[in-house]
């Protein structure tokens, strides 16, 4: 997709931080916004803030686990503009500092439901609205680094599992539409100044509401020095306009993911030698099956 002039976004998660940044950056490039998010008094000031940069944006607010609430954003979205070319599905929330066993299913039904669920509505709502002009279009699920690698210290694996959940969702998708007008992109940044670690602050009340931690989460300090969400728009508006599947946007993040898959090409020395205890059995088990030549 090369020209965004005319051409109008929904973008989820859009009252801070890089759904902001993302309609900022589209709004400068001419199109027009449909934002969403939980926060609806922030939500009215991004919409403020679009069109003083000229464009045209509306204000849906909802909750994307919710599947009523995402097909309200898409309506609205028709009724106001028509037609739909890009869509992101960025609306995120986090759970840090958890061992996995500790996790509450409360709190696991409140960050599937965000992360996961959020991008599966999106797929399935706001999809087939960009592939019913018959045009080309594009849609950008937000994971992050943390889809591709889980920080060992961190304790995020709920976090990380949603993530690595949406790469998938979003390579399998690639695959669906690649001989398609429709692109897709999964974007995988890793700092970049957000709200997330106050995820707390917007836990809807049926996940067990808003919940005070003892203190400022110190990673959210972090992020103070992180990237300009406006240059994630930047960056993700690249992406669009080249179709690329992978936005990453730290180089430092390129190591780390090194490093993993090297513990996984290593992991294939065990295979090998277990192989080499009897050949001829776990050899010819292998020969013939699914997983043999070109089957990707």
């Amino acid at each position: 997709m090369k020209d965004f002039a005319g051409k109008t976004a929904i973008v989820t998660g859009a009252a801070s931080g890089i759904g902001l940044g993302l309609a900022r950056t589209f709004a400068r490039a001419g199109m027009s916004l449909v934002l969403s998010d939980i926060h609806r008094e922030r939500l009215d000031e991004a919409v403020r803030n679009m069109r003083s940069l000229g464009a045209k944006a509306m204000a849906v607010p909802g909750d994307v686990s919710q599947r009523a609430d995402v097909q309200k954003i898409a309506d609205a979205a028709l009724e106001e503009f028509g037609a739909i070319h890009v869509a992101c599905n960025n609306a995120g929330v986090t759970l840090h500092g958890k061992r996995i066993w500790e996790v509450t299913p409360e709190e696991w039904d409140w960050i599937t439901g965000v992360n996961l669920h959020g991008v599966m509505h999106g797929i399935q709502i706001f999809l087939p609205l960009i592939q019913n002009h018959g045009g080309e279009g594009h849609m950008v699920n937000t994971a992050s680094i943390a889809g591709f690698q889980v920080a060992p210290h961190r304790r995020s694996g709920a976090y990380a599992a949603t993530k690595m959940a949406v790469v998938a969702l979003t390579e399998s998708l690639w695959n669906d539409l690649r001989e398609t007008p429709v692109g897709v992109s999964v974007l995988a940044p890793a700092a970049v100044r957000t709200r997330i670690y106050q995820s707390n602050e917007s836990r809807p009340y049926r996940y067990g509401g808003p919940y005070e931690t003892a203190s400022l989460n110190p990673l959210q300090k972090e992020l103070e020095s992180g990237l300009d969400p406006d240059t994630v728009g930047e960056r993700v508006l690249r992406a669009i306009q080249d179709r690329e599947l992978y936005i990453f946007t730290h180089m430092q993040t390129k190591e780390w993911l090194l490093a993993r898959h090297k513990r996984i090409i290593d992991a294939f020395d065990a295979c090998e030698a277990w192989i080499a205890e009897n050949p001829e059995e776990r050899t010819a088990a292998q020969v013939g099956g699914p997983f043999t030549g070109n089957n990707r």
